[in-house]
């Protein structure tokens, strides 16, 4: 009775060709990668995403500052915007009293049914212009999530593909492989002088 041995290499076959152990241990080597190295590359993206917004939203904090404005006026079309939670924002013309006791104007996205006579958030950077809301906690996180699930599909898709490309390459050798086989075993059987 023989013992047979587990995993790629289960002995010496002659149906059993080079390019048939290459392919299996591909397969085996594709399986590691797909398993443990794309969470991995994911994980590292991931965290490296983490710290650069961290850094950005910090870096936002530190140089934006907020006034609350009245809305004064609204306009009509409606703008898709991530920032309203899904809803739809509008541009309005909005109004706020700087520490100077100057008032100032501008136009801002707000809320859908924001009206005039509200009081909404501007944000200003160190310049005094309108600018976005600064990164907070959860978008720092959406940031880093996106990048690093990207980063483990792309690392199982390069995977995926090299071994697409080890297995070409083996078939057309096992091919070639059997085509050499067949012309030294052909003339024996068809009893034909090549």
């Amino acid at each position: 009775m023989r013992t047979r041995m587990p995993g790629p290499h289960r002995g010496h076959s002659p149906l059993r060709r080079r390019c048939d152990v290459v392919e299996t241990w591909t397969v085996l080597a594709a399986a590691l990668l797909i398993l443990v190295g794309a969470p991995l590359a994911g994980a590292a993206t991931g965290r490296w995403a983490y710290g650069e917004a961290k850094s950005m939203s910090v870096a936002q904090h530190a140089e934006r500052h907020r006034v609350r404005a009245e809305v004064v006026g609204r306009s009509g079309g409606s703008l898709p915007s991530a920032q309203a939670g899904g809803q739809h924002a509008y541009r309005a013309t909005v109004r706020w009293t700087e520490d100077g006791g100057g008032a100032r104007t501008a136009r801002v996205r707000v809320r859908a049914g924001t009206g005039p006579g509200e009081v909404v958030d501007v944000w200003l950077d160190s310049r005094g212009r309108t600018v976005g809301r600064p990164l907070d906690g959860t978008a720092v996180w959406q940031h880093a999530l996106t990048m690093g699930v990207g980063a483990a599909g792309g690392a199982v898709l390069l995977v995926l593909l090299g071994h697409c490309a080890v297995r070409r390459v083996a078939l057309r050798r096992r091919l070639a492989e059997w085509d050499r086989a067949w012309a030294r075993t052909e003339p024996l059987w068809t009893h034909r002088n090549v």
